[in-house]
């Protein structure tokens, strides 16, 4: 399984940030995909996932600025930020699993595949 993030790069305070992720590989179509992040320094931080249901979960911290949606028959996931913040700045990162997507999946970042991740600068 390969996944694939595009968009990121220098946005400013206060400005919405678009990101995607193409996966490839999957033999099932039943799987989640999801995003974390890592900001220098620190630790990682589950973002979001999503089934192929459309059934999404988010992490508290997350909820109200960042939305995720995904478009099946391209294999793609369209997260989404508003008003980004310096302290958003870090590397964020697509994720896969062929297991549900889970509160617990969040929050411990529990994914069998990632991406290399995607530099977001908020400045």
């Amino acid at each position: 399984v390969q996944l694939v993030e595009s968009g990121g790069g220098l946005v400013q305070p206060g400005g919405p940030l678009n990101l995607s992720c193409t996966a490839s590989g999957y033999t099932s179509e039943r799987y989640c995909m999801g995003w974390f992040r890592q900001p220098p320094g620190k630790k990682r931080e589950g973002v979001a996932c999503i089934d192929s249901d459309g059934r999404t979960t988010y992490a508290d911290s997350m909820k109200g600025r960042f939305t995720v949606s995904r478009d099946n028959a391209k294999n793609t996931l369209y997260p989404q930020m508003n008003s980004l913040k310096p302290e958003d700045t870090a590397m964020y990162y697509c994720a896969a699993d062929e297991a549900p997507c889970t509160v617990a999946v969040v929050a411990q970042v529990r994914y069998k595949y990632r991406g290399q991740g995607t530099q977001v600068t908020v400045s």
